[in-house]
């Protein structure tokens, strides 16, 4: 395997402020260092963990915009990106990634609008717009998903349905077999299952290596298919008796 294009990150949590809320997110102010082992990482946890917040000051501190795209694309539509990026330093490799893109799901649409600004005769825009939400993502990741790449997405499964997650599962494969890196924030059980790959869970208050059976999103997956009308039944009857 090729030395990945970012090994480590390390924290500085001088850096943040004191009053910052990022002190408040457990698994992120216990954390002074994360290491990559694999081509492909995944970041999971529950919703506020703290996944996508790391996700997207690795963005930043990289060089990409905070709402998305490649490291050419530079607008900003709301500033709400965190100051981690500010303390965090990412260990790189001697290896230079020749292509890269951050996909952020809840950002997509900004991108998307700039996408079209920015084209001209020589690069004409694909029009993103003008397709539904999941042919958006699928057309972003086959035009810009290359080999010798750093790609940072998160929630990538959004808009996508199970049969483009398996598509998008292939993308990343192939990529990674051709000396792309990846790290991925995401609560899809179809993309975790991804082989070969590095799990790093973001609950019980620290960022910790997990295996694929061990994830919340296989597992209330599993217990949902193998038992959907008892669960249902559990849910809906406590639900009614509230």
């Amino acid at each position: 395997m090729e030395p990945l294009f970012i090994k480590k990150i390390s924290i500085d949590h001088s850096k943040i402020d004191k009053n910052s809320y990022l002190k408040k997110i457990k698994a992120i102010s216990s954390a002074n260092s994360i290491y990559f082992n694999s081509p492909v990482t995944f970041f999971v946890g529950e919703n506020g963990s703290g996944k996508s917040t790391l996700l997207e000051a690795v963005a930043v501190q990289y060089g990409f915009n905070p709402e998305g795209g490649t490291r050419n694309y530079n607008f900003s539509t709301y500033d709400s990106h965190s100051e981690l990026f500010e303390a965090i330093t990412l260990i790189k490799s001697y290896r230079r990634a020749k292509n890269g893109y951050f996909l952020r799901a809840e950002s997509f649409y900004n991108v998307a609008t700039m996408e079209e600004e920015y084209a001209d005769p020589l690069h004409p825009s694909e029009k993103y717009h003008e397709r539904s939400h999941g042919e958006s993502f699928i057309g972003i990741i086959q035009k810009y998903m290359n080999s010798n790449g750093l790609y940072l997405l998160d929630e990538p499964e959004a808009a996508l349905s199970p049969q483009r997650q398996l598509t998008l599962l292939i993308e990343i494969y192939r990529c990674a077999k051709a000396g792309s890196q990846f790290i991925i924030a995401t609560h899809s059980p179809i993309i975790l299952g991804m082989p070969g790959a590095s799990i790093l869970s973001f609950d019980n208050g620290k960022i910790h290596p997990c295996e694929y059976e061990e994830t919340e999103s296989y597992q209330v997956t599993k217990a949902f298919i193998n038992n959907r009308t008892g669960m249902l039944k559990m849910l809906l009857d406590d639900e009614g008796n509230n």
